[in-house]
């Protein structure tokens, strides 16, 4: 069974943290069996490489995002790049599509598709690879996951069975009902909708050809456009006459607010802040130097990054959506690179000429190159660590007080012998 891994959200209800190009899945506020920090798509990787092959996982990801799975997972996991972001229906059309005409994938093989901001224990894995298995045996045109609620929610979906034996026949769904609800579908045996699928691949190759689309991977890409921007579930699995599932009794959580992520962080406070006597469940994460203190705030989250700052009372922070504009993600002002990171420390535009400062760290072993043919002008002042520097091939080796000026159409690359810090003003027109 391959499994595909979906990761292609922005996770815009985590600003500031997250952006565009460092999406919520990214951050690395979680810790692992050796308490060391890592982000959700490490842990679910890690998880899902305790039960499958490595080469049998596959991520699909926006373009903006692919330097970050590789920083994080490495190099060679293989991606399925979407040109835009259409939602998970065409997010798993393509990565099929991949799966049939290039890893040339038998049509009756089943294809299970994870979400990157599940937050479960390792049985929740094993349980995903059982659906293969429940799949051939049942004849049904589909499996589920269905998580045993702990509470009456009205964040998830439910699914409501009609017959209940070694595995689940699901009768129908019910998105996001009242608590209320809630509780009469609980009393009916419904079971929370893990958003775990497995199917045959060829459930979506027929779904393809029936709906007039390519189904190789090199024309459904250059026809992407021409899917329709909704979900898997409203496209296909709300349209299927035969779905089964298998339960899984333990813990589980979608992990896409604040409210939810901070459950399960092991320290209140990340970075350079600190909470008084009084503070009760309120968590600090703080990616600046600036200090953060918060006193006699209880149940709250104050997040700080580059990119903004937030405070928000727990429950309200699922509302942060809502007060998001396009421009807050028009320029990340902080994200990591294969190389390292930077931070934006200041903008400015006159007129038609831009002046960026930013902070940049190249990690020992590393090298930062520019390969823009309209690169602009830019001075480098070096704050630490030791380093090769190249422009117009002439090297030469800098240190911590160095000052390099880089004209416009230059092509400089600098290879760090150790970790390498410096400043960057660049300049010049729009």
């Amino acid at each position: 069974m391959k499994v595909i891994l979906l990761s292609g959200g922005s996770g815009s209800r985590l600003w500031p943290l997250s952006n565009d190009s460092r999406a919520k899945q990214f951050l690395k506020v979680l810790e692992d069996e050796q308490a060391e920090k890592e982000s959700m798509v490490q842990r679910v990787f890690r998880q899902l490489m305790k039960v499958a092959r490595r080469e049998d996982i596959i991520v699909a990801t926006s373009s903006s995002q692919v330097e970050m799975l590789h920083t994080q997972l490495g190099l060679d996991i293989p991606i399925i790049i979407e040109p835009e972001r259409r939602d998970t229906l065409p997010a798993i059309a393509l990565a099929c599509s991949y799966l049939h005409s290039v890893i040339k994938m038998n049509e009756d093989e089943v294809v299970s598709i994870v979400s990157v901001d599940t937050f479960a224990q390792d049985h929740f894995y094993e349980r995903v690879l059982e659906l293969e298995s429940l799949v051939k045996e049942s004849d049904a045109e589909m499996a589920l996951l269905g998580i045993k609620p702990t509470y009456p929610s009205s964040k998830y979906g439910y699914l409501i069975p009609k017959a209940h034996h070694r595995y689940l026949e699901v009768d129908h769904f019910t998105e996001k009902p009242s608590e209320t609800a809630a509780e009469d579908l609980i009393k009916l045996g419904s079971y929370w909708n893990s958003g775990v699928f497995a199917f045959p691949l060829k459930l979506m190759i027929d779904w393809l050809r029936n709906n007039n689309l390519p189904t190789t991977y090199k024309e459904l890409l250059q026809n992407f456009a021409s899917l329709p921007k909704n979900s898997f579930d409203y496209e296909v699995v709300e349209h299927l006459r035969r779905i089964v599932a298998l339960t899984y009794d333990g813990y589980w959580k979608d992990l896409g607010t604040w409210n939810t992520l901070t459950e399960e962080m092991s320290r209140h406070v990340i970075g350079n802040g600190g909470l008084s006597s009084d503070c009760h469940n309120t968590h600090i994460i703080n990616e600046l130097d600036l200090p953060v203190k918060v006193l006699g705030i209880s149940n709250a989250v104050v997040a700080v990054s580059a990119d903004g700052i937030l405070v928000t009372d727990k429950p309200a922070s699922s509302r942060m959506k809502e007060m998001l504009t396009e421009g807050l993600f028009a320029r990340p002002m902080y994200e990591e690179r294969q190389w390292g990171w930077y931070r934006v420390l200041d903008y400015t535009k006159q007129n038609d000429t831009e002046i960026v400062t930013r902070r940049i760290h190249v990690e020992a072993g590393k090298s930062l190159s520019y390969n823009d043919p309209h690169f602009r002008s830019a001075t480098w002042t070096i704050i630490s660590g030791e380093g090769q520097f190249t422009q117009d091939r002439i090297s030469s080796r800098v240190g911590q007080g160095d000052m390099l000026q880089i004209p416009v159409n230059s092509n400089p690359s600098v290879h760090a012998e150790t970790d390498l810090d410096f400043i960057e003003i660049r300049m010049g027109q729009n």
